[in-house]
């Protein structure tokens, strides 16, 4: 038999040889193997669905390089379907058993009766990066009973997964990945999970799941590819092991409901393969196990985003393989470890918004292939390592929000990769060094202390797109000729600083992109003449300078133009009209106002406070624009009326008229006013009865009147709730009398049971402006830059209101200020009074007031402002808590007082026996440092006594109250000598 051996082999080459040049003659003599019914299914699938002209741009980012092209339109009717772009055929059979048509640039609706679903042997099918929305994973995928392979990925199926999917028991490889609003119905996940026990790929990022995590896939040995992340995951993640010895990627990202510790690997041997852990964007927690570094395969760790605390083990310093390394977002803390010495394949760092202290450990530098390296929003400190040497592709280094300082060390200026640099809100001192590569985009290094001039470097850099160095003490003339250059800068914020400016006459066509420009708080002084970006520039912040005058304001783009706060003088510069806000405040200009500013159609805010305007106002001011939300034209000299017209559906939430000269009545068509917040009518002539109407207007919270002719009695209102908002009213010095309006006090809802806990402490107004009042406390009015959405108060002063004061005013327990003063008032002070807790300021004073001050007055621990002068009051003055620190003139003019702090001694009979309550307090314990406390916690209206405080030392209540930044003025009222207490204006 063996001699024989050699010939049949012989043979069998020749047969197969044969078989081979039959099968090639046959297709180059165009012999179809492809059976007619799969070719027509095919030429049908084609005719069913439309090609788009456009590509997706992910195919050659995602799919391998692949470009998009229509695979379809190669398909011809008179050819073998098996020759067809993207179509495989068994050799053999014929049957179409592979179907590439991913990146064919296909659109349109994958019927349940397609042709698709007529190939019974298809192996592989991928319909990847195309457009079938409307299209849904039907049960005809699940006909597929040899498929392996199904990639679906990024096509548009939106709709239920049907069930039938899990029926193709052996797929290796499901990729449904961002079919945004596909969704698994309920079960459906777990169905799939337990009968497709071959997979070695499951990507369903995107997909609907919303469900636990199965226990199973733990244990699924096959898998080698994981990807649940967006997926709707919730509940707990296992904490029993992992038994995945072949896993590379596991991706659970942004499943923002689960939760659960760091994952367990049931052994090393079961650690070899993972490259890629990331569980951003869930809800993980606990610390990073030591164990971690027997992830030796490890390339991309990203733990950014979670719940995570603790440090960092020391033991990351075995993962050698390690490119990207991010834990930013979490609650870690202690000092970032040495332990980079060995990492030297590090790509990407980041530890960003954590709570790490202490310095950046010296091993950092041996991190030479480093091209993004954030430490920001964190609570390092001390200098930056200055021995650096090769970060030769660093390009983005983020180490803003910390506790930095000395000088910046000169290797930050020397990377040939550097991209961008932020080293913003740190404490670095010294110059700013020069730069030696022009590769820069963004440089960030305000609010910091450095100082001397710019250098000369930043003005060669010709890819600088953002440049901000405000809030620093820079100083020196900067000459706008060296901006030649920067032809690419798109924002520019020199603010906060101490510079001033040179303009050349031939700057104006620098800087062509730039579209925002803040050079607000320095030295410039004179004419501005730079009318750099006229088609470009959006954003103009030039307050808080001594600029003059311009010769005119060119730019047809702006949005916000920003002058307040400067010396400019004439009549008022007229905005374009893309203008949204527009502040010329705090200047010197005159003049009246043209009707022509109601051109700016596109104006929010509108700002001329402050000035020395005068004038009719123009009637179109009400209704020139439905965008405007704020007119501020306080202290200026405006007379006649006010204007009579507001366009329906207005945007106005402020209406700012104060201190001008205008006089007749409130305008009734405020009435539609809807949005309306802020009405300040205060220092005018107007003659009117109270605007009961105004009653209506849901978000009205501050009604100030002060200082007019308004008359007769408040009276009732037909509105069955009326300024349900309010929250400060102002209706001093006028004529009202009558008793006080008891329906409006008892409605004031927005002064009552305020949980300031429970509230975002915020100022009235947005992002682009912030409304003001002045308070007038003890005869000196103090300007509140910025209101305090709980900052309450009520000023009825200086009326000739009479009869007794309602017992309702008791259920305004969150009033900070209350002023009844310079009236007619008769009777008790009331009982009702102990419940207002939060009063800071209580002025009760030239009144017919009589009886006894109550004792329980003595529980308010807030109040800070007391006057009761000028009554009719007897009695003892209560003791205890706050009524320890009130001087004589609180009580002064009342001859029937006695006691503390009166020089006056009280008889036997005048002392009264403590009532139970304020017995009680006493028995419980009574501290003078919480009396104390009490004392210094008056927030806002105990900035009465703000001069003593700040020559003190600024406390944190206080700073709380009112930035730190912002306009402190106190001015005598010299209208009137009459007030003492809390006022608005």
């Amino acid at each position: 038999m063996s001699e024989h051996h050699p010939l049949l082999c012989f043979l069998f080459f020749l047969s197969f040889s044969q078989l081979l040049f039959s099968s090639s003659f046959s297709f180059s003599n165009s012999t179809k193997i492809c059976p007619h019914g799969q070719s027509l299914a095919l030429l049908r699938l084609k005719k069913s669905i439309s090609i788009k002209k456009s590509h997706s741009p992910f195919c050659g980012i995602i799919n391998g390089g692949t470009t998009s092209y229509p695979k379809t339109e190669y398909w011809k009717e008179d050819s073998d379907c098996c020759s067809w772009r993207g179509v495989t055929c068994d050799l053999v059979t014929g049957h179409v058993i592979e179907l590439d048509l991913s990146c064919s640039r296909l659109s349109g609706t994958i019927h349940s009766n397609s042709t698709l679903f007529r190939f019974p042997h298809l192996q592989r099918l991928n319909l990847a990066f195309n457009n079938f929305y409307g299209s849904s994973v039907s049960a005809g995928f699940g006909r597929f009973s040899s498929l392996t392979y199904l990639d679906l990925s990024r096509s548009g199926f939106s709709g239920l997964i049907s069930p039938e999917i899990s029926h193709l028991s052996n797929l290796v490889s499901l990729d449904l990945t961002w079919n945004e609003g596909a969704e698994f119905a309920p079960h459906g996940f777990d169905s799939l999970v337990q009968n497709l026990t071959k997979l070695q790929k499951l990507h369903l990022r995107g997909i609907s799941i919303s469900s636990i995590f199965p226990n199973s896939l733990l244990n699924r040995s096959s898998l080698i590819s994981l990807d649940l992340s967006e997926c709707g995951l919730y509940g707990r993640f296992p904490d029993n092991d992992i038994h995945l010895p072949k896993l590379e990627l596991l991706d659970l990202r942004e499943n923002s409901n689960l939760s659960g510790n760091f994952p367990r690997f049931s052994s090393i041997s079961n650690l070899k393969s993972l490259q890629i852990l990331d569980l951003s964007g869930c809800q993980f927690s606990g610390s990073i196990p030591s164990s971690i570094s027997n992830l030796k395969s490890l390339q991309t760790l990203d733990l950014s985003n979670c719940q995570f605390s603790g440090s960092i083990p020391a033991s990351l310093e075995n993962l050698t393989q390690i490119t990207s390394f991010s834990l930013n977002y979490n609650h870690f803390s202690g000092k970032i470890p040495n332990i980079f010495y060995n990492l030297r394949n590090l790509i990407s760092l980041d530890l960003s918004e954590n709570n790490f202290s202490g310095q950046i450990p010296p091993s950092i530098g041996n991190l030479t292939n480093l091209h993004e390296l954030d430490f920001s929003v964190n609570q390092l400190e001390g200098a930056i390592p200055s021995s650096v040497y090769g970060f030769s592709s660093l390009s983005y280094v983020r180490l803003q929000y910390n506790l930095f300082n000395g000088i910046i060390p000169s290797w930050l200026y020397t990377l040939p990769s550097l991209i961008e640099l932020d080293l913003s809100h740190n404490k670095f001192t010294g110059h700013i060094g020069e730069f030696q590569f022009d590769s820069l985009e963004k440089i960030d290094l305000s609010m910091n202390e450095l100082h001397g001039s710019i250098p000369t470097s930043i003005f060669e850099l010709v890819n600088l797109s953002s440049l901000y160095l405000f809030s620093n003490n820079l100083s020196g003339v900067l000459e706008t000729s060296k901006f030649e250059k920067l032809i690419n800068l798109f924002d520019l914020d020199l603010s906060n600083n101490m510079l001033s400016l040179t303009m050349s006459v031939h700057s104006n066509s620098m800087l062509p992109n730039i579209q925002t420009l803040d050079l607000s708080h320095n030295n410039i002084s004179g004419m501005f003449s730079w009318n750099v970006g006229k088609d470009t520039l959006r954003h103009l912040n030039l307050s808080y300078n001594f600029i003059s005058g311009f010769e005119m304001l060119p730019w047809s783009s702006m949005r916000i133009l920003d002058l307040h706060f400067n010396l400019l003088q004439g009549k008022l510069p007229t905005p374009t009209n893309s203008t949204y806000f527009f502040s010329v405040s705090h200047n010197k200009l005159s003049g009246e106002i043209s009707p022509l500013i109601c051109k700016a159609s596109s104006m929010g805010v509108l700002d001329l406070s402050h000035n020395n305007f005068g004038g009719m106002l123009p009637h179109c001011l009400g209704n020139f624009s439905k965008d405007i939300s704020v007119l501020n034209l306080r202290r200026n000299q405006f007379h006649g009326i006010i204007p009579q017209t507001f366009l329906k559906g207005n945007s106005f939430r402020t209406l700012d008229f104060n201190s001008n000269q205008l006089e007749g009545l409130v305008p009734r068509s405020l009435i539609i006013c809807k949005e309306l917040e802020v009405l300040n009518l205060g220092n005018n002539k107007i003659n009117d009865t109270f605007p009961h109407w105004l009653g209506a207007l849901p978000k009205l919270q501050v009604l100030v009147l002060r200082f007019n002719h308004f008359h007769g009695q408040i009276g009732f209102s037909k509105i069955k709730s009326p300024f349900m908002s309010l929250r400060i009213i102002d209706l001093a010095h006028n004529d009202f009398e009558g008793d006080l309006p008891e329906m409006y006090l008892r409605s004031l809802k927005a002064t009552m049971n305020i949980d300031e806990g429970n509230m975002t402490r915020k100022y009235m107004g947005d992002d682009n402006y912030q409304d003001s009042m002045m308070v007038t406390i003890k005869g000196s009015e103090i300007e509140f830059v910025k209101i305090l959405n709980t900052f309450t108060t009520i000023d009825f002063s200086c009326n000739k209101f009479q009869g007794v004061i309602p017992e309702c005013i008791g259920n305004l327990n969150s009033l900070r200020g209350l002023n009844l003063s310079h009236n007619y008032l008769t009777g008790y002070i009331p009982l009702s009074f102990k419940n207002l807790k939060m009063v800071e300021s209580l002025d009760l004073s030239s009144n017919k007031l009589s009886g006894r001050i109550p004792q329980e007055l003595t529980i308010l621990t807030f109040l800070e402002v007391l006057n009761l002068s000028q009554n009719h009051l007897i009695g003892f003055i209560p003791q205890g808590n706050q009524f320890q620190t009130f001087g004589n003139d609180s009580y002064y003019g009342n001859p029937g007082l006695c006691g503390f702090p009166l020089s006056k001694r009280c008889t036997t009979d005048e002392i009264p026996y403590p009532s139970q309550e304020i017995e009680a307090k006493f028995e419980s314990g009574f501290d003078w440092k919480i009396t104390l406390m009490g004392y210094g916690c008056g927030l806002v209206i105990g900035l009465s006594l703000g001069c003593l405080i700040f020559v003190s030392g600024k406390p944190e209540w206080l700073v709380w109250i009112i930035d730190k930044n912002i306009h402190k003025k106190i001015v005598r009222n010299k209208r009137s000598t009459r007030g003492r207490g809390a006022r608005v204006s």
